[in-house]
């Protein structure tokens, strides 16, 4: 690919910007998640909700908010790594750092797969660093 005159070739920032817009993406769908836990918990706990007599509507009910935390957790986690890989293609600064956070944008599934190829094509440039 053909150079713009500081040895970067646009792929790496190319890379680092898809996995920055990924990450945000996840971190976004990560506090949406969050916020509904939170809202499905304060309607379960404050809520009167009608169940026939016996133990088994509190048992699984309140199972909702726990199974949004597995899937919200993560996903804010990975969008934040996602973003500082981003920042360190960016400035080209470790490629195993950026290599990761291209991966962790993946979930957002076509902007992380290109992330990972621009990512993994440019390592050059990241050798090349003064």
């Amino acid at each position: 690919m053909a150079s713009n005159g500081s040895g970067r070739s646009g792929l790496l920032t190319a890379g680092g910007v898809l996995s920055i817009v990924g990450g945000a993406l996840q971190v976004i769908g990560g506090l949406i998640v969050a916020i509904l836990t939170v809202g499905i918990g304060l309607l379960i706990r404050l809520a009167p909700i009608p169940f026939p007599p016996g133990d088994w509507g509190g048992h699984v009910v309140p199972c909702v908010p726990f199974w949004l935390i597995i899937v919200g957790v993560p996903l804010f986690a990975l969008g934040i790594v996602a973003i500082v890989g981003g920042v360190s293609a960016i400035r080209r600064g470790r490629f195993g750092l950026s290599l990761a956070g291209a991966i962790c944008a993946l979930p957002s599934v076509p902007l992380g797969i290109l992330a990972v190829i621009f990512v993994s094509v440019s390592k050059r440039e990241f050798e090349a660093k003064e």
